[in-house]
């Protein structure tokens, strides 16, 4: 499956820190509604057996809507499941490693935070980049901010696709403006809102302002 710029306009990544009594399922599905285009399923501490019961629920579900899904960093889990791709950091496997066991029409994201990195992952098959973090986040105790600047920078090295990732929210998304991206990943500012789909909906449209600005 390919993935256009449009798909990546308003990229979910999934937390269940936030389910007060929900299913995640649920939370997805009220997500797509909102106008999240792509969904990525990021899960630290599930047991194999549970993540890939979770990971074929959400499958099913972003095939209903026809919506991108991508697990994050098990490329073992989405080769099992037949998931549309996956997303690995700068400390998973190698893109070029992952890109070989995946074979040449799934789905590679790759995380970048220097233009060097998203050169190298760009060569090695990566598909899109999620580039951060470019606001202060507490979603990932190690994410190093990058600054508006080398966002830029990175847009105009690669070809590819690149989405920012880390602290965004309705209310800074606007300074991402002119940077070059195609879109905005978010945990929080989707997952942590109390009304799940409003909040998508809010987003969807500043970043979809934002980017046609």
């Amino acid at each position: 499956m390919n993935c256009t710029k449009n798909d990546l306009l308003l990229y979910a990544v999934t937390d269940r820190s936030w389910l007060n009594g929900n299913s995640l399922k649920h939370q997805v599905e009220l997500a797509i509604k909102g106008g999240a285009t792509f969904i990525q399923l990021r899960e630290k501490n599930l047991d194999e057996k549970t993540f890939m019961e979770e990971a074929v629920e959400i499958q099913v579900l972003c095939s209903k809507y026809h919506i991108p899904f991508v697990v994050n960093d098990n490329v073992d889990i989405a080769l099992a499941m037949n998931a549309d791709g996956v997303h690995v950091g700068q400390s998973d496997m190698e893109a070029s490693d992952v890109r070989k066991k995946l074979g040449p029409h799934k789905i590679l994201g790759v995380s970048a935070s220097t233009v060097e990195q998203a050169v190298l992952a760009e060569k090695r098959g990566a598909d899109y980049l999620g580039v951060g973090a470019v606001f202060p986040t507490g979603s990932k105790a190690d994410a190093k901010e990058v600054s508006y600047n080398t966002l830029k920078a990175i847009c105009s090295a690669v070809k590819i696709p690149v989405i920012a990732i880390g602290g965004i929210t309705k209310d800074n998304v606007i300074q991402l403006s002119h940077s070059g991206i195609c879109g905005v990943a978010v945990i929080s500012a989707i997952f942590a809102q109390k009304n799940i789909k409003e909040a998508t909906k809010q987003l969807y449209e500043r970043t979809f302002t934002m980017l046609h600005d």
